[in-house]
């Protein structure tokens, strides 16, 4: 169960963009985070995992994280004190059956120090419905 905090909007009362950039956060990574349906593809997974961790809701990104490869604990509310997301950009996807491949650029300002970017190819397999994250490789 997603873990429920001030950071994470009652369903349809929040008319913000959504962290990932993709359209308003009601309409794109809410539902997945409310778990009141399924990412449809890896890319939708990604860019809702990119948003719990804007968000700080670690226990959404533990559970879309393949259990072959998910830490034993995530603490995303502590690195929100430490910094702040500022984007999302995403690169390609490609799909193939049940596995699929996203490769994205997040940005990334810590409180102190320059502003920072991820650049991943990341791995993503399709399992009972359910798109999880496997691992990626970064650039």
């Amino acid at each position: 169960m997603v873990q429920k905090n001030k950071l994470l909007p009652p369903h349809g009362s929040y008319s913000a963009p959504c962290p990932c950039g993709n359209s308003a956060y009601p309409a794109c990574c809410q539902p997945f985070h409310l778990q009141l349906q399924a990412a449809p593809t890896a890319e939708a997974l990604m860019r809702s995992r990119y948003s719990a961790y804007a968000l700080g809701l670690s226990s959404y990104v533990l559970s879309t994280w393949h259990e072959s490869t998910r830490p034993n604990q995530l603490d995303l509310q502590g690195e929100l004190a430490l910094g702040k997301w500022l984007g999302l950009s995403v690169k390609g996807h490609w799909p193939q059956g049940n596995t699929a491949e996203v490769e994205f650029v997040a940005r990334y300002k810590p409180n102190q120090g320059p502003a920072s970017r991820l650049h991943e190819r990341s791995r993503f397999v399709l399992e009972n419905g359910h798109w999880y994250y496997v691992d990626g490789d970064l650039f």
